[in-house]
């Protein structure tokens, strides 16, 4: 069968040619790429504020079937002729991490002084977070650019300790993919606390089609340089608005078609730790809580005036009502973590995972966005998909997490480097590879044994020749 990226070249080609993309005409396509779940997935608890993160610590997860339930993911969005791309796990544990702690001698030695002294840390080490690659970076696509071409900052994730050791490894990996002079991979913002940056998760992009100028949405939790404007009492704000702002400064993203909307700290509270747990955008449709943001109906009074300004077409805004779901439900249930995804056939579906069924509410509102009860009879998502991700759903990450959204050209989708394009055969090596070498169970008491930190090495050493991944 045809891959669904326009079949890019082998591993071994040249990159493109040293020349931006034209902007017009050029075939822009909405490319999902999914980070794999690693060999060390476990329920350690490390995410303070994540609800789903803290109520599934210490319980026993299951690394082979979590890696599965992603890769059935993507394969079903491959299949809709959806360009999907995989990433790597971040080798595990980061030993060299825990040596600049102060642990010495044997790889052997570290991970017993860590677990008998600073558990914690070696939990961080370990820690298959990266899977949710809507952290890796924030992507402005070459539309968008002053100089055309795409350009990627990869998250700093300076507010959780085993989050923040990813920015280094995840800026390694997109410059590997992303050698081409069409991209622009940044450093990570500095690891300050006024610019915690936790990528995409914060991020959207609003447009009428994959051809034209988007209108870049940044949400934030805090202003860190201003202490009057409203703050969470419960849980961290993790993304601040110096931090967005330098995103779209270094990016060179036009003002007019960039946006700054702050978080409801009151769902920042009630779990909502990234603004894709309460509301997801996608060409022309922005689905939406009523308590998403700050002074909300000003907020999508201006956003529907920018776009009808930059487009002369209307936003589609599906605002739900707390009536219909409440902030808890939303984060028990993460309808806002579907991915709205435009197939081949150029319909909008909704991908959600399947605790949407299971949750009476969240059932509810997705029924009635079908039936188009949410935006005046008006049908504007053909139809839902559901999907058993629980092994991420009980670490906090739905659909939405597992992807980071890259808009890429047909020439820029052929200079991404390495076999990461899922195909049929792509999908069937990694599904017996998994199998091959992924624990069927974890506890993060087995983390004390360094037989896990050898057959993870050994299996991510396999996936780089699975991946033809490039050095």
């Amino acid at each position: 069968m045809n891959s669904p990226a326009d079949n890019p070249p082998p591993a071994d080609a040249k990159p493109a040619a040293a020349s931006p993309v034209t902007r017009a005409h050029a075939d822009f396509r909405e490319c999902q790429f999914d980070s794999l779940v690693g060999p060390t997935h476990n329920y350690a608890g490390l995410a303070y504020g994540n609800v789903a993160s803290q109520r599934h610590r210490a319980q026993t997860a299951h690394p082979r079937l979590a890696a599965r339930q992603g890769l059935d993911k993507m394969w079903q969005v491959a299949r809709m002729g959806i360009p999907q791309a995989v990433l790597p796990p971040l080798p595990r544990p980061r030993l060299d991490w825990l040596r600049g702690l102060g642990f010495h001698g044997s790889d052997a030695t570290v991970i017993a002084a860590a677990h008998a002294t600073a558990p914690q840390f070696l939990a961080a080490a370990y820690s298959a977070s990266a899977m949710w690659a809507a952290n890796a970076a924030t992507v402005s696509p070459s539309l968008d650019t002053a100089d055309a071409r795409v350009h990627l900052t990869p998250a700093n994730l300076a507010s959780s300790l085993h989050r923040s050791i990813e920015a280094d490894q995840v800026a390694a990996n997109l410059r590997s993919l992303f050698a081409a002079p069409d991209f622009h991979v940044h450093d990570p913002l500095p690891s300050a606390v006024p610019l915690t940056d936790e990528g995409a998760a914060n991020h959207t992009r609003l447009a009428p089609d994959f051809h034209s100028p988007g209108l870049e949405v940044f949400v934030y939790g805090r202003n860190a340089l201003d202490a009057s404007q409203p703050q969470p009492t419960k849980f961290p704000a993790r993304q601040t608005l110096q931090a967005s702002q330098a995103i779209a400064r270094r990016h060179g993203l036009d003002p007019a078609r960039t946006f700054f909307v702050q978080q409801n700290p009151a769902a920042i509270d009630a779990g909502v730790f990234h603004n894709d747990v309460i509301s997801v955008g996608h060409q022309n449709l922005l689905l939406v809580h009523q308590d998403a943001f700050v002074d909300q109906p000003r907020v999508l009074a201006e956003l529907q005036d920018r776009f009808q300004q930059l487009y002369g077409q209307t936003l589609n805004v599906l605002q739900i009502p707390t009536q219909a779901l409440s902030l808890p439900d939303a984060v028990a249930s993460y309808l806002f973590n579907s991915q709205i995804l435009t197939t081949a056939a150029g319909d909008h579906v909704l991908l959600c995972p399947q605790d949407c069924q299971t949750n009476p509410a969240a059932q509810a509102v997705v029924a009635g966005l079908l039936a188009g009860d949410f935006s005046r009879g008006q049908r504007h998502l053909a139809a839902a998909h559901f999907l058993d991700l629980r092994q991420s759903m009980n670490n906090g990450g739905g659909p939405a997490c597992l992807r980071l959204r890259v808009l890429l050209s047909r020439q820029q989708r052929a200079a991404v480097r390495g076999r990461v394009w899922l195909d049929e055969s792509l999908y069937h090596d990694l599904c017996q590879w998994v199998e091959r070498t992924y624990p069927e169970s974890l506890t993060p008491a087995v983390l004390a044994n360094p037989q896990l930190a050898l057959q993870a090495t050994a299996a991510l050493d396999e996936l780089k020749d699975i991946l033809a991944w490039p050095a």
